[in-house]
């Protein structure tokens, strides 16, 4: 009886404490410390980063920015310099060959490397090469030659790109890819302001008095240091780890690997976001329309603005790099703490803002203080927008297929706002340097608008 009593008293309490399960959709996400959120940053992972965000970050001014300084030197036309922009197309179709970057060992390369690092030293090494080939080429003289050198530099860039960014998104989980991306976006800075600032730089200091404001040999000398620099990489990708790799079931005859290599990524994507999928692709096709299309006119400002390769260099060495390691740190940073969609609505706002700076600062003459002032919010708010996109487009990916999947979004970030670039010289030749800078500001606007929208999409 006492026995049966308690029973029924035990079964009868349990059945009072039950508590229903809420459902995941109620519950808060717990937010990490602010000492694990800092401690991400010293992980090995988030280190190998730095240095590989260098060497993603050097070509691409050498082949876009630092080339239309020389170029304008060297005497070239405005018009010329902007069409010479779509070089860095390359970048925007590099979706075209992702499928083989992801699927496709590398003979000997492969097996002593594994996939990742056999296509990030491949695509090194064809850096290296073209970059040495433009240093012993001068634009007045063969205009043609440097193009099909800078088109290699390129090249060897987009491959690498898709490669690292496959190796980023692979080594670690999604919780910590806010801040891979903005150590992959620090390096990637501190390489753009020695392939900007440096190559100024040490192009002033390997110049010979006397001999005119125009001398290939300067650049040649620093052109081949920029070759030189691309070991930072090079070590890295040989003393780094292969990242472990989710291994798809081998396909049985040639079409099946086509259809896993060239279908699957992109139907994946269209499966999981439905109708969705277009807008996170325009969303993707204009985010950095703004910078993109000031950036190939912004060389050619400071050369007729009268701005030294000392001064520009100065100034974007010391301004440049406080500001772009500040704005990359808070982006990643503020993309764990408050989410990717609000730093990225942040990142947009700041983007087109600062070029409206650039617009003031060609009333302003040769102004040095009104120079730094542009540059360093220019770098902040770039920092800023690039941490937050690169973590958006990483959270976008499939495991299975990231580096494919991860070409075809930052090709998109690159194919409208290049091919608009290319008229920047043309525009700027008709309505000069002011209106140009407001004109872009003004591109930024839709992006606002494709943000808000973005931030309600959910995946299936």
């Amino acid at each position: 009886m006492v026995s049966a009593y308690y029973s029924r008293m035990h079964s009868s309490d349990s059945k009072a404490r039950e508590i229903k399960p809420v459902p995941a959709s109620q519950v808060a996400p717990s937010k990490p410390s602010w000492g694990t959120t800092l401690k991400v940053y010293l992980e090995p992972a988030t280190l190998r980063m730095l240095t590989l965000g260098f060497s993603a970050g050097l070509p691409l001014l050498l082949v876009l920015g630092t080339l239309s300084f020389w170029l304008r030197e060297a005497g070239i036309e405005r018009s010329t310099i902007g069409f010479l922009s779509w070089i860095g197309l390359a970048y925007a179709f590099k979706w075209l060959w992702a499928p083989l970057v992801d699927r496709l060992s590398l003979p000997v390369l492969t097996r002593a490397l594994g996939l990742r690092r056999s296509w990030l030293l491949l695509a090194q090494t064809a850096i290296v090469t073209g970059l040495v080939g433009m240093a012993f080429t001068d634009p007045q003289q063969d205009l043609h030659a440097m193009v099909w050198c800078a088109l290699a530099v390129a090249f060897g860039s987009a491959t690498q790109d898709i490669a690292l960014d496959a190796f980023r998104i692979e080594s670690a989980g999604t919780e910590r890819q806010a801040a891979l991306a903005a150590a992959y976006q620090t390096g990637y800075r501190l390489a753009m302001i020695w392939a900007g600032a440096g190559v100024l730089w040490l192009a002033a200091r390997a110049e010979v008095a006397g001999l005119g404001p125009y001398q290939h040999n300067a650049w040649q000398t620093a052109y081949l240091v920029m070759a030189a620099s691309m070991a930072v990489g090079m070590l890295t990708v040989l003393l780094s780890r292969e990242p472990a790799r989710h291994e798809l079931p081998p396909a049985r005859h040639a079409i099946a690997w086509l259809h896993g290599a060239l279908v699957e990524p992109f139907a994946e994507f269209l499966h999981r976001y439905g109708w969705q999928a277009g807008l996170i692709l325009a969303l993707i096709a204009v985010y950095r329309i703004s910078d993109v299309v000031m950036g190939i006119m912004a060389n050619p400002f400071y050369v007729d603005m009268g701005y030294t390769k000392d001064e520009v260099a100065a100034v974007t060495k010391i301004f440049g790099v406080i500001m772009t390691l500040v704005g990359a740190f808070v982006g990643g940073v503020l993309s764990m703490r408050l989410g990717v969609m609000r730093v990225l609505m942040l990142g947009a706002v700041l983007s087109a803002a600062s070029n409206l700076l650039f617009a003031w600062l060609g009333t302003r003459g040769h102004d040095l203080h009104a120079l730094v002032a542009v540059i360093s919010a220019d770098n902040l708010s770039s920092g800023i927008a690039s941490a937050a996109f690169i973590a958006y487009l990483s959270s976008l990916t499939h495991v299975n297929y990231s580096a494919t999947q991860y070409a075809l979004f930052s090709s998109m970030m690159l194919l409208a706002p290049k091919w608009l670039a290319g008229y920047s010289g043309v525009y700027v030749d008709n309505f000069g340097y002011g209106h140009f800078f407001v004109a872009t500001a003004c591109l930024g606007l839709p992006v606002l608008i494709l943000v808000w929208l973005a931030a309600k999409v959910h995946p299936r």
